[in-house]
């Protein structure tokens, strides 16, 4: 009579610590998306931005096309597609607030972050995911629109419509990881905000978000190739809009991932200098 009960206990106990810690991210990222939906008059200001964002590029675009069919094999559909494509995920991806580390920093609410369960890193990248996925709302939203400004174009492929959500994660990660550094910057000066608006202008141009990869000098696209940001808007758009095919996919999937990793290990990495200044700061 005591194995049925031990069988069930002995289940439940193994799943415990698995969900326990879950519950304790999915709680950081309710808490950071319930506070994001408060910035009712900042979301919609990223709303009428990004919408004008949109129209700016497709003006441009048509302007420099001038009456011309194509371009370097591309036409200024591709063109005006890939404009409202990476505009609108750069919105889900790119939130226009970064991490909350450096106000928690201000605030020195770290302490209490610090006592928590879970790690500091995981509490403040599920808060980041929190945070962003409040976007999307408002991406549902703008979607009509966007497309009535811009223009909108079925995947290539679909290899490329089954590829481009896995590339799109990855986009979020990189970028997520990447904020995660750039919060951790506030345990060593309270003001980020001029490093924030530099690594802004520097990450949306990197990343093809304003100009696609294919249009830029040698020199810069190597630069762009070898630098963490293309992952995060030039791929999941050239790879939905077909730009990347075939094996290009797999590899394209492949650098995400080896930035994923390596943006991971740099915050661990950085965390664990910025835990120690944390702790003797305390003490």
């Amino acid at each position: 009579m005591t194995a049925p009960t031990t069988a069930p206990t002995m289940k439940t106990a193994t799943k415990q610590p698995l969900s326990r810690p879950l519950r304790a991210y999915l709680a950081c990222a309710r808490m950071e998306f319930r506070a994001a939906l408060t910035y009712r008059t900042a979301y919609l200001s990223s709303f009428v931005m990004m919408l004008l964002q949109i129209w700016l590029l497709t003006v441009v675009w048509k302007a420099l096309y001038d009456g011309r069919a194509e371009v370097d094999g591309l036409g200024l559909t591709t063109m005006t597609a890939y404009a409202t494509l990476t505009t609108l995920q750069y919105q889900l991806v790119s939130p226009w607030r970064s991490s909350p580390i450096d106000q928690r920093v201000r605030e020195g609410k770290v302490a209490v972050d610090l006592l928590r369960p879970i790690g500091f890193p995981g509490q403040m990248l599920a808060g980041q995911l929190g945070w962003a996925s409040a976007a999307v709302p408002v991406l549902l939203v703008a979607l009509p629109f966007a497309l009535l400004i811009g223009a909108g174009q079925a995947p290539a492929s679909a290899a490329a419509g089954l590829a481009y959500p896995v590339a799109l994660l990855g986009a979020l990660l990189v970028n997520q990881l990447l904020g995660l550094l750039l919060g951790m910057v506030s345990f060593w000066t309270l003001e980020v905000s001029g490093a924030l608006m530099a690594y802004r202008f520097v990450a949306q141009f990197f990343s093809g978000a304003l100009v696609p990869l294919w249009f830029m000098p040698g020199p810069v696209r190597a630069a762009a190739e070898w630098l963490p940001f293309q992952a995060t808007a030039y791929t999941p758009a050239a790879v939905y809009l077909g730009q990347v095919e075939g094996p290009a996919i797999v590899a394209a999937l492949g650098v995400q991932l080896a930035w994923i990793a390596a943006l991971g290990a740099l915050a661990a990495y950085v965390w664990s200098h910025a835990r120690r200044r944390v702790m003797s700061q305390g003490g």
